[in-house]
C-alpha cells in the first residue's frame, strides 16, 4: 500500500502524526486568522483601465455577498489592463476564493491556501498565506500556486456588483502593483442549502459494491463509515461500514483508493418535511484528508 496524506506546516501548533497532518484546515486557516502582516492599505495608481465605478464604498451587504458565494476566477489583468497570462490553466478548474468570517481560502490549486482577511469599506488586506505542503506533478499548476501565495497579500480593494435574482455577482480585486482580477460568484452550499451544515469525517472504502436503487438496476454505491477525532487531531475511533445512498458533491472516487473525507452535511427538510423517495441529506466535499491505494 501506498500512503500519499496531506501535510500541514506546524505553524503555531505542533505536529501530531499523520492523522492530524491533514485533518483540521480549520487548524491551518485559524493560523491565518490574525490581523494581516504587510504595509498599510494605500490606494493603488489609478488607470483607466482599472479603475472601479465613481462609488468605491463597499456596502455591509457587499461584505455578507462576499461569503455568500464561492469567486471562481475569469480573467487576469495586468496594470495596463492587458489579459495576464499564466493565470487559468488549460484543462483545469480556474482557481476560486472562498470568504468565511475572518478568513480565506484559495480552492483548486496543487495544495489548500489559506490567508487571514481584512474589509474597510472598499479595502480588502490579506495576510501571508500558508498552504498544505503536498508536492504537485504538474509544474505549470505549482507554478500558478506560487504566483496566487505571492499576489493575494498585495490585495488592496474589491468590488462587488450584481448579484440580484437573476444575475450573478461579479468581484474584482485590485492588488497593489495595479493588476487586478475578475472573479464570478457561485453559491456556497452554506447559500443553497440555508444553513451551515454540519461537519462529518467520512472514510470511503477502496472499491464500490451492489446495492439497491429504485431507478437503477445494478446500481453499484459507496461503502463509507464514520471517523471520530479528538480535539487534538487523534484519531478517536471509526464506525460501522454501510452503504451510502447517493453521491458526495465534489468528490470523484477512483477504484483502488481509499479516502479520508471532511465533508459538510446539509439537512434537505423544507418547512420540517423530508422530500419523500428522496436522500434526507446532501454530502459536500470539503477536504481529502488521507489518501492510500489499495493493492
Amino acid at each position: 500500500m501506498h500512503m500519499t496524506p496531506i501535510h500541514i506546516p506546524s505553524a503555531g501548533r505542533p505536529a501530531f502524526g499523520k492523522a492530524l497532518a491533514a485533518i483540521t484546515l480549520a487548524a491551518l486557516l485559524a493560523a491565518c486568522g490574525s490581523q494581516p502582516q504587510g504595509a498599510p492599505m494605500t490606494q493603488p495608481p489609478s488607470h483607466s483601465s482599472t479603475a472601479p465605478s465613481s462609488s468605491l464604498h463597499a456596502a455591509p451587504t457587499s461584505a455578507r455577498t462576499l461569503q455568500a458565494y464561492d469567486w471562481d476566477l475569469v480573467s487576469a489583468h495586468d496594470a495596463r489592463g492587458q489579459v495576464a497570462p499564466g493565470w487559468l490553466l488549460a484543462g483545469r478548474s480556474p482557481l476560486r476564493l472562498h470568504f468565511e468570517a475572518q478568513r480565506l481560502s484559495v480552492q483548486n490549486l496543487c495544495n489548500v491556501m489559506g490567508a487571514g482577511y481584512t474589509l474597510q469599506g472598499p479595502g480588502l488586506q490579506v495576510g501571508q498565506p500558508v498552504s498544505t505542503k503536498r508536492a504537485c506533478a504538474e509544474r505549470d499548476l505549482m507554478a500558478l500556486e506560487q504566483r496566487v501565495g505571492a499576489l493575494l497579500p498585495q490585495a488592496q480593494r474589491f468590488e462587488v456588483r450584481g448579484g440580484g435574482a437573476t444575475d450573478a455577482p461579479q468581484l474584482t480585486v485590485w492588488f497593489a502593483d495595479g493588476s487586478r482580477w475578475e472573479l464570478a460568484g457561485t453559491p456556497t452550499p452554506a447559500t443553497r442549502y440555508g444553513s451551515a451544515g454540519e461537519r462529518l469525517f467520512l472514510e470511503v472504502a477502496p472499491e464500490r459494491v451492489a446495492c439497491n436503487h429504485p431507478l437503477m438496476p445494478h446500481a453499484q454505491c459507496l461503502r463509507v463509515r464514520d471517523v471520530r477525532y479528538a480535539d487534538n487531531g487523534v484519531r478517536q475511533g471509526v464506525g460501522e461500514w454501510r452503504i451510502f445512498q447517493g453521491e458526495i458533491d465534489g468528490y470523484r472516487h477512483e477504484p483502488g483508493m481509499r479516502n479520508v473525507l471532511r465533508v459538510q452535511r446539509y439537512s434537505l427538510a423544507r418547512n420540517g418535511q423530508l422530500p419523500a423517495d428522496a436522500p434526507s441529506h446532501a454530502y459536500v466535499l470539503d477536504l481529502v484528508v488521507e489518501s492510500e491505494r489499495v493493492r
